[in-house]
């Protein structure tokens, strides 16, 4: 079907394989980055709702590192620690919920890293294969007119051949769309996980103040 394709129809061919491999490749890297940051997050929770003192949190977050959590937890802990050395109490709580933002914000966007072009793909790749498929006809009508035979098995050939481009660049696509959406949920559960985690954080920091 693709022995007589021009050199347009294989550029847009290899265009779109990159993309599937590109697609491939980001999925298989933020997979481990995100089952790898929901396992360690599980572990450095557990050990934070076990302690009962400020300073076995600081113990469990060095030898959890680098968790997320624990880069939020260390941000939170931070301005906190700052606050209590200087004043003696939490005298401006807003700044540590800020901060506490602030990390959570890095935390995601550094989990949102390369996810756009699964979103590129997932979009412009049946584009790309109808780009293909489009001018593959125009060429097949055009040989039909130079031929001067309208049968079937004169034009059969050219079009099967156009028409691989877009079966090809929905191939890219459809799984470029599923695994976007899939870290999208993933995201979105990760944000929550976060948000929970800094409203537990600000009630330990008010305990151990109270203390």
């Amino acid at each position: 079907m693709l022995g007589g394709s021009t050199p347009f129809t294989y550029a847009v061919l290899a265009i779109l394989f990159g993309f599937s491999i590109l697609s491939l490749a980001i999925f298989f890297s933020r997979r481990s980055a995100f089952n790898t940051a929901a396992r360690t997050d599980a572990g450095f929770l557990r050990a934070f709702r076990k302690a009962k003192t400020m300073d076995a949190v600081v113990a469990a977050a060095e030898s959890a590192r680098p968790t997320p959590l624990v880069q939020i937890f260390d941000g939170g802990y931070t301005e906190a620690a700052r606050q209590l050395e200087s004043q003696q109490c939490l005298y401006n709580k807003e700044a540590i919920s800020r901060t506490l933002q602030i990390g959570i914000s890095e935390q995601l966007s550094r989990y949102e890293h390369n996810l756009n072009w699964l979103a590129t793909i997932a979009s412009v790749s049946p584009f790309i294969g109808l780009l293909g498929t489009v001018l593959g006809i125009i060429r097949a009508f055009q040989q039909l007119g130079s031929a001067g035979s309208t049968s079937l098995s004169s034009v059969g050939p050219g079009i099967s051949e156009a028409l691989i481009t877009t079966a090809v660049g929905l191939v890219a696509a459809i799984p470029a769309a599923v695994f976007y959406n899939h870290f999208g949920r993933q995201l979105k559960e990760m944000g929550e996980r976060f948000d929970n985690f800094a409203l537990e954080f600000a009630n330990m920091v008010e305990r151990s103040a109270g203390e």
